[in-house]
């Protein structure tokens, strides 16, 4: 009786003990504020990109604002092409060149796809504004005339003059194409390559050299102001005293020959679309018997050169040939 009496009486103290938890638990509830629920942070605009701000390039036309970097380019010269190409950047238009079908031998695997704007004295206006381009690269020596109308298709950046100027319109291209570290570091490896050039030749440098350009019917003797002769003046080469002069050309008869005399001598034809004229007018002179009394020919140190790499084509990809071809000719003579 008594084990029956305290087993009811635990039963109901242990229901008023879970009574009393509940109580209380329910009471917490009701007083602890309730949890917010977590929401994400709200997102934040970002602000939106300020506008590229316009850059000014000084040319030889004037001024010409350009923002950004350009991406579709019609390029109008062939040391232009060629400046592009060095920076890794391929045209969406150029000019043809001088020699080739349409690019010249040396470029012609990089320009798959560029089409061709006519060439550099009658660049094709149509087919230029067709291409949309952002940005046009020309010279003042060819295109003077219808630069207002290329500034109306694109903003429009023009170098003076061609030739011995390749370093300084190559700077100027790196300007507007918005790539001047680019344009330092290929200037550098070329800086390196005329300098490795220099260690190889040792004092061959002091021979003197001399260079000709043959055309049908007509040939130049060619001075230090030139692409060839600026290469060879960054090399050291002493030129001989009737070309060592700070002009483009001299245009000489058949009797002044002996004016190219020296101890090398460069010369390259410039034969166009299958017209030999330019070979046919070097073969004459230099088997007259006034060229034959000539100590470089009598030596036999003359050396027909690749005229689009030694002229024609003006562009650092072009220079850096030259270098090679100067170092492994004079590789060849004891």
């Amino acid at each position: 009786m008594f084990t029956r009496a305290f087993t009811k009486g635990k039963i109901t103290a242990m229901l008023l003990v879970v009574l009393s938890l509940l109580v209380s638990a329910c009471g917490s509830q009701t007083t602890a504020p309730a949890p917010e629920a977590t929401q994400a942070p709200a997102a934040k605009e970002s602000p939106a990109p300020a506008a590229e701000e316009a850059r000014t390039i000084t040319h030889a036309m004037g001024e010409t604002k350009i923002t950004g970097t350009p991406q579709r380019i019609v390029v109008l010269t062939t040391q232009g092409t060629e400046s592009l190409l060095a920076l890794g950047i391929k045209p969406v238009g150029a000019v043809k060149s001088w020699i080739g079908d349409p690019w010249y031998d040396h470029i012609k695997d990089q320009m798959g796809g560029v089409e061709v704007v006519g060439d550099e004295t009658q660049p094709n206006m149509e087919l230029i504004a067709s291409l949309k381009p952002d940005l046009i690269l020309g010279t003042k020596v060819r295109q003077e005339k219808i630069y207002t109308q290329l500034s109306s298709i694109a903003p429009t950046v023009f170098t003076e003059n061609l030739g011995d100027s390749m370093i300084e319109n190559f700077e100027l291209y790196t300007k507007a194409l918005n790539k001047e570290a680019e344009g330092k570091a290929v200037l550098d490896a070329f800086n390196k390559t005329i300098e490795e050039a220099k260690t190889k030749l040792g004092d061959k440098t002091n021979m003197q050299v001399s260079m000709a350009r043959f055309q049908p019917g007509k040939v130049r003797a060619y001075l230090k102001n030139n692409f060839a002769g600026v290469i060879l003046d960054k090399i050291g080469f002493a030129r001989p005293e009737a070309q060592n002069k700070d002009e483009f050309t001299q245009d000489i008869a058949k009797e002044q020959i002996n004016l190219l005399d020296g101890d090398v001598f460069f010369y390259f034809t410039s034969d166009r679309e299958g017209d030999d004229g330019a070979t046919k007018t070097a073969k004459e002179w230099l088997s007259d018997p006034l060229a034959q009394n000539m100590k470089v020919v009598k030596t036999g140190r003359t050396y027909l050169v690749n005229e689009a790499i030694w002229n024609s084509s003006g562009g650092i990809l072009a220079a850096e040939l030259m270098v090679k071809d100067v170092e492994r000719i004079f590789g060849e003579i004891k």
